[in-house]
């Protein structure tokens, strides 16, 4: 089974430094919506490809038509950031964005400039986050509309991912009292789960 290629007390650890990831964007996403994010604990599945709509459709629960924007990263570790929203749940972000957005009007804002906003906090941020406790430095690919309103099956297209297995860590950002919701999802390549390994082990054996 895929899900056997980490030992226990390495997936706690990859679970630990994905939780902190994640704290990070969600930090980054609180300054940006003036609003408080509820985080849910990091998913973590050694995946099949083939298999990636399916695993995540079952980690989410969504079943409807969603947006995702992708964006590329790579170093010793390389992989995509996914960034999945149900696709009715972006317009109300538009009275809460802040930032560079702070004096604009609702109007102003296009659903994809909003999605792409919140796309570019979570990834950099998440993927940084962890890339650095296992001391590495991505550099990332410009990020890229996968769709709108299109299905999961859609998003993992044959040929997105040249690859048989994935590392695949989720998890959910959700607004409070709000009904958005955010789904960040790394999926790692085949040959970077070995140097995860291998990073998770040499920052074990310095603690």
């Amino acid at each position: 089974m895929p899900d056997r290629v980490f030992t226990e007390l390495q997936r706690d650890a990859l679970q630990e430094i994905a939780n902190l990831g994640m704290g990070q964007a969600a930090t980054r996403l609180s300054g940006l919506l003036n609003a408080f994010i509820e985080l849910s604990v990091p998913r973590v599945r050694v995946v099949a490809v083939s298999e990636a709509a399916l695993a995540l459709r079952e980690m989410t629960g969504i079943d409807g038509p969603v947006t995702a924007v992708r964006q590329g990263f790579r170093s010793e570790i390389k992989g995509e950031a996914l960034v999945i929203c149900r696709s009715g749940e972006i317009a109300e972000l538009g009275a809460l964005i802040g930032g560079p957005y702070a004096h604009a009007t609702r109007d102003a804002l296009t659903e994809q400039e909003l999605i792409f906003d919140v796309a570019n906090v979570l990834s950099g941020a998440c993927v940084s986050s962890m890339l650095d406790q296992l001391g590495r430095m991505p550099v990332f690919s410009q990020p890229g509309l996968l769709g709108e309103a299109i299905m999961l099956d859609e998003v993992f297209q044959p040929g997105m991912l040249a690859w048989d297995l994935a590392l695949l860590v989720e998890v959910n950002f959700a607004l409070e009292d709000q009904r958005f919701r955010a789904h960040l999802v790394m999926l790692m390549a085949e040959e970077s789960i070995h140097h995860v390994s291998r990073a998770i082990d040499a920052l074990l054996h310095s603690l």
